[in-house]
């Protein structure tokens, strides 16, 4: 087996971009106004991933635990914040209190126990499987959460009327709620399975795909990607129940009412 990888050269790096002119022909001819904001992504992608290069070629040439975790909560704290902006429903200060704390207890937690039980590498903060490793992590879990947020607002606002009449009927508000709250984890932790039927025969993933490009036995490829997918299964879960439990709460008074 080859032990190199391919060096995709800069020139046709830029012929790649042609997939991204037929997307803008594709919705300029259907006059779908995505033009800008098609734009926008790929010169976002392009410049984010460039910068995140650079500093990732440093940190693994300079290892530091400092550095590493630096890197982690800059992640964390950018992952909750896009967690705000894609919910896009006034969030109390509560609720926002809420996400944050189970963004980064259910993440960091499933983070480290794969790190340090399932992998166990050393040194712990070993940048180049710690900062990859809770990229994935991280990034599945915000998408988690922001499914269970958005599912959740969406079923008190839409349900209001029967969560009311649960309650005058003398049901407790985690009875009323019941419903409601196990449609949300289940609406957020559904693609992550949709992900795990379909790995291996549907699609290969980008972890185990970089991998064999780059001269890794299939066989050691399989055994990282069926170990990250685990870990980003217990992240999600973890992450999406701790929102839950707390998050529904925040819909009632302590004398169990319902509030707007």
């Amino acid at each position: 087996m080859n032990e190199g990888i391919i060096n995709i050269e800069l020139t046709r790096l830029i012929a790649a971009y042609i997939f991204v002119l037929v997307l803008l022909f594709i919705v300029k001819t259907r006059k779908i106004s995505r033009e800008k904001q098609i734009a926008i992504a790929t010169l976002r992608m392009t410049i984010q991933l460039i910068v995140a290069g650079y500093i990732l070629t440093y940190i693994f040439e300079n290892p530091h635990p400092l550095l590493t975790v630096l890197i982690i909560l800059f992640m964390e704290v950018f992952a909750i914040r896009n967690v705000f902006k894609q919910v896009k429903a006034a969030l109390s200060d509560q609720m926002k209190r809420i996400i944050t704390i189970s963004m980064l207890s259910g993440s960091l937690a499933s983070l480290l126990y794969f790190n340090l039980v399932v992998i166990n590498f050393s040194p712990w903060y070993e940048p180049r499987y710690f900062i990859p490793i809770a990229g994935m992590i991280i990034g599945n879990s915000m998408t988690g959460i922001t499914l269970g947020v958005k599912t959740l607002l969406q079923g008190f606002s839409s349900e209001k009327a029967k969560i009311e009449g649960a309650l005058m009927l003398g049901a407790d508000p985690q009875t009323a709620a019941k419903p409601y709250v196990d449609h949300a984890f289940d609406s957020a932790v559904l693609p992550t399975i949709n992900n795990m039927l379909g790995m291996g025969i549907v699609f290969l993933p980008g972890m185990m795909t970089g991998q064999i490009l780059s001269g890794v036995s299939p066989l050691l490829a399989i055994e990282y990607q069926i170990a990250i997918l685990l870990g980003i299964l217990g992240s999600v879960s973890l992450t999406v129940i701790l929102f839950i439990l707390l998050g529904y709460r925040t819909f009632f008074t302590k004398d169990s009412r319902l509030q707007d």
